[in-house]
Parts: C-alpha cells; structure tokens; sequence
C-alpha cells in the first residue's frame, strides 16, 4: 500500500539548517509530484514546496523562498527538503505528501520541527 515515511526532524538553533527526507513506497514514484507541507498549532496544513516528477518544475511558499530547497530521487524514491536560516515561525510538524490524482492524496505521519535556542 502507499506509504510516506518522514525522517530528519528536530531541534534547531535560529540561523541553522535541517534536511528533511521522504521515503515513498507503494507507488509509481516517478510519476508523480511529491510536496512538502507544514502545520502551524490550531492551524491548517499549508504547502511549503512542491516538485514536479522529473524536477523540472519547484514551487516555493513566500515564506521560504531563498531559504527552502526540494529536491527528488527517483531512483530511490525519496524526495527531500532542505530548510537553511531557519526562523522560531518555522516551527511545526512537516508533512510529506503524494497526490495520486485518483488514487487520493497520500500523507506521512508528519514530523516535528523546532527552532529554538
């Protein structure tokens, strides 16, 4: 079945650096574009960035945009996201998502990320 399994979340220091990583299985990754969402407290999930099958194609939020890359391996079916300068505001769960057009929309269990010092 389609999974998502998150990895590299934490604690940070403001001014730090964090890769987060998304293990896919279950379906035909290449295929697909894979996003990166997160999730403030009492909030709704919002996009953080998205990338289309072969990477031609990278969205960014404004709120990330010069300090966020996503990036993709088919081979290996992971998609990854890199998060530089964080902020305290970038504190929150991150979610790896899959939108299988009909199949549905597929999420992983989310991972928490916490700038503090």
């Amino acid at each position: 079945q389609v999974q998502l399994v998150e990895s590299g979340g934490g604690l940070v220091q403001p001014g730090g650096s964090l890769g987060l990583t998304c293990a896919a299985y279950g379906f035909t990754f290449e295929i697909y574009a894979m996003s990166w969402y997160r999730q403030f407290p009492g909030k709704e999930r919002e996009l953080v960035a998205r990338i289309s099958p072969y990477a031609q194609i990278k969205n960014y939020a404004d709120s990330v945009k010069g300090r966020c890359t996503i990036s993709r391996d088919n081979a290996e079916k992971k998609v990854y996201l890199q998060l530089n300068n964080l902020r305290p505001e970038d504190t929150a769960v991150y979610y790896c998502n899959a939108d299988l057009q009909e199949r549905g929309s597929y999420w992983g269990q989310g991972i928490q990320v916490t700038i503090s010092s």
